[in-house]
């Protein structure tokens, strides 16, 4: 069972855009812009970090499939836009959209599925099941948030909702070296921080007969799923899994 360490409360976004929640469309000029955002990325990922990749045979060229990750920092955004392809759907929290000058507008023309965070967002998971039902494959931190203890918190429920909901396997992904003070304190000293990308085979959940018993469930086979990818000084509340 998960590790009973205090971890202080999940974030509640603070404002409601509904009309800003809903699957992008693959226009063609949406196409060309990511095919380019997607190396600019890249370069700037490279420059900035020294990556170790293991797994990548283990991601799939075509959905449906659900990407589940930790999340450490900023960086981790970065890191994975430059690993995955151009037609990935992101799931992101709301505030990304309009929080920066840059960013935001950079995410709008990406096509980013908003998710309204601690309060239920039927519009977010129905873009999702969208998405999956088009053979599309997302990508969502079950944290809900960057860490703020280091390590693995508590998984919150929507990305083993959308796994039962479709029948999607999930690939587990681990990161590590992206926290900001790793990645910001080697920038500072114009040093590339080392960073690894770790990617594991596709599962299934295992269901079971109560549906609210098996969203928990779920969640926690995902998180552990996870932790197994991560050294022991990252799996944080998930602690007790041993190593693969």
């Amino acid at each position: 069972m998960e590790n009973q360490t205090h971890v202080p409360p999940k974030p509640v976004t603070e404002v409601w855009k509904p009309e800003m929640v809903s699957l992008p469309r693959l226009t063609l000029a949406r196409r060309v812009y990511r095919f380019l955002f997607g190396y600019l990325v890249r370069a700037f990922a490279y420059s900035i970090m020294s990556i170790t990749y293991t797994g990548r045979e283990n991601k799939p060229k075509k959905g449906p499939a659900i990407i589940v990750f930790n999340h450490l920092g900023d960086a981790d955004a970065v890191l994975n836009l430059a690993s995955f392809p151009y037609n990935d759907e992101v799931i992101g929290k709301i505030e990304n959209s309009y929080d920066h000058w840059l960013v935001g507008p950079a995410l709008r023309t990406y096509g980013v599925i908003w998710i309204h965070r601690g309060q239920p967002d039927r519009r977010a998971l129905r873009a999702a099941l969208d998405a999956l039902a088009e053979g599309r494959i997302i990508a969502i931190a079950p944290e809900g948030r960057q860490t703020l203890t280091g390590g693995l918190e508590p998984g919150t429920d929507g990305a083993a909702f959308l796994a039962l909901k479709s029948g999607a396997p999930l690939i587990p992904l681990a990161l590590t070296g992206t926290e900001n003070n790793n990645v910001y304190g080697h920038m500072k000293r114009w040093r590339r921080a080392k960073v690894t990308w770790t990617m594991g085979k596709p599962f299934h959940l295992n269901v079971d007969s109560d549906r609210r018993e098996s969203i928990h469930a779920a969640t926690r086979q995902i998180m552990e799923e996870i932790a197994r990818l991560l050294p022991k000084e990252y799996r944080g509340v998930y602690d007790y899994v041993q190593d693969p």
